[in-house]
């Protein structure tokens, strides 16, 4: 692959990256204060919006890590290697993780949707749980993929 091609995927990677700190400093406040306002008699329900929100974030930000290790693999000419699949393996765990902090959540949208008489609230959570989960599905796939390719390399090297 052309170092062109990485450039341009590891530059959105970063790009992907920057919306989401965005969201985590000016939105996640205002979220988690509109949850306290809906509940004044639960204030605790605010800590869980930042809780569940903020601990969704560092998954997120680790799996791009894992995807700018492995483009750079991939820049190396080592991305038939026992660390791709390692960066693979740990994005799909990475994937799987943030759709089981979104699930733990899902009673938090809930309360909000009811309150506020609106349901795309819960819509916005299901989406967010199932792009998590193809995401590791996706991953899983490339992850055997290329776990398979890199047995068949070795054979084949074995026999020459």
């Amino acid at each position: 692959m052309e170092r062109g091609t990485t450039l341009f995927l590891k530059v959105a990677v970063i790009l992907i990256g920057i919306p989401v700190l965005a969201l985590c400093i000016f939105l996640v406040p205002e979220i988690a204060n509109f949850a306290a306002e809906l509940y004044p008699d639960y204030t605790y329900i605010k800590y869980l919006v930042f809780i569940d929100l903020y601990a969704t974030a560092l998954p997120f930000y680790f799996a791009l890590y894992q995807a700018f290790k492995l483009l750079s693999c991939i820049d190396k000419n080592k991305a038939f290697s026992e660390l791709s699949v390692r960066a693979l393996k740990n994005i799909k765990y990475c994937a799987i993780t943030i759709s089981g902090l979104f699930v733990a959540g899902m009673p938090l949208f809930y309360l909000m949707a009811e309150r506020d008489d609106a349901p795309g609230i819960i819509v916005i959570g299901m989406v967010l749980i199932f792009a998590s989960m193809v995401i590791a599905v996706f991953a899983a796939v490339l992850q055997k993929l290329l776990k398979e390719a890199i047995d068949i390399k070795s054979e084949n090297d074995l026999t020459v």
